[in-house]
């Protein structure tokens, strides 16, 4: 199968002692694409210097929810000016968290909206990190949209409802399925898999987080997308190599690659 992980973090300290054996078995598994994330309180070195190497992987670069809290107008320059580097294909990832609330909640809002609005500028999609906020997601987008901003993207690691993906999908996002849909107590994802339209799906890993089943427990690694895309092929009842395809091409379209 040719695989491509849409949301990876393969420049995480924790992969700092065996990262090239890490980067040979995705290449093995079948892994020909993946989008590494990198985080606007650093100056993307750790993304850059990984693209440099690998001319098969592609950056992201956004500042996360949980930093809400640094954003100035230094970090939005330099969001700004690693959005013009070769290969960084979209702004994230980028968002509301109030599982934790690492940063208040209406600061998490204001730069949520202002990232959103430098990626219309730019004309750039965006990643999206919601967690237990999808109602106030909801809310900033639509008023985005109804402002003339245009908004393409990937709602990474999804985690909601099915109605609420509907709504995002309307929105002109794409739905993406981590290591989560694999779980045993994960009804809610699977109803999403099941009933979302192929063309809108894409697979990730979300490494080192998030490992599927049957490495639930591990560090995760690129090579393990294999098993979210054959979950999602059992769901739908289609071919490995069907499901590969479609969230393979769903992924080119949504990076416009």
């Amino acid at each position: 199968m040719k695989l491509f992980d849409t949301h990876c973090h393969i420049n995480d300290p924790k992969f700092d002692t065996d990262r090239a054996e890490v980067v040979a078995r995705m290449r093995e598994a079948g892994v020909e694409r993946a989008v590494v994330v990198g985080d606007a309180q650093n100056d993307g070195s750790d993304v850059l210097s990984l693209l440099n190497e690998y001319g098969f992987l592609y950056g992201a670069y956004g500042l996360h929810p949980h930093e809400a809290d640094a954003w100035s107008e230094e970090v939005k320059q330099r969001v700004a000016d690693m959005m013009a580097k070769s290969r960084i294909v979209a702004l994230g990832e980028i968002g509301l968290d109030y599982h934790y609330d690492f940063s208040p909640r209406e600061t998490q809002k204001a730069v949520f909206l202002a990232q959103l609005e430098l990626a219309h500028e730019l004309n750039k999609p965006v990643i999206l990190h919601i967690r237990e906020a999808h109602g106030d997601a909801y809310e900033i987008l639509s008023g985005c949209i109804k402002r003339g901003i245009k908004l393409r993207g990937i709602m990474h690691c999804y985690g909601g409802s099915l109605e609420s993906a509907q709504e995002y999908i309307r929105m002109g996002f794409y739905i993406s399925f981590s290591g989560s849909l694999t779980f045993k107590n994960a009804p809610i994802l699977t109803r999403c898999a099941e009933n979302l339209p192929l063309e809108r799906l894409l697979i990730e890993t979300d490494c080192p987080y998030m490992a599927p089943v049957p490495l639930r427990g591990r560090r995760n690694e690129p090579a393990y997308v294999k098993y979210v895309c054959e979950k999602l092929a059992e769901i739908r009842r289609i071919d490995p190599e069907e499901a590969a395809l479609a969230t393979w091409e769903n992924g080119i379209r949504v990076f416009e690659m």
